[in-house]
């Protein structure tokens, strides 16, 4: 099965929503990014249609967009 593709920028919020999302899914089930520290994997998360963050990308390709923490443009600074 396909890992769901959790991306976040390291704020608080993101923390909060990444403990969250490991206790749902658990830690085998989703891949965590934090592209705040990962700045390479920016495109492939707007590529996947990830327009805020924290987001889930579900194996299927939906995004969930989780609470908002910062947009993609305050991301890339």
């Amino acid at each position: 099965m396909k890992k769901s593709i959790f991306y976040h920028a390291g704020c608080p919020v993101c923390i909060s929503a990444e403990h969250d999302m490991i206790a749902l899914i658990g830690a085998e089930g989703v891949e965590v990014v934090n592209i705040g520290e990962e700045k390479a994997r920016i495109a492939e998360a707007e590529s996947a249609g990830v327009v805020s963050v924290p987001a889930l990308v579900a194996p299927n390709g939906n995004v969930l967009h989780i609470n908002f923490g910062a947009s993609m443009e305050d991301v890339k600074g």
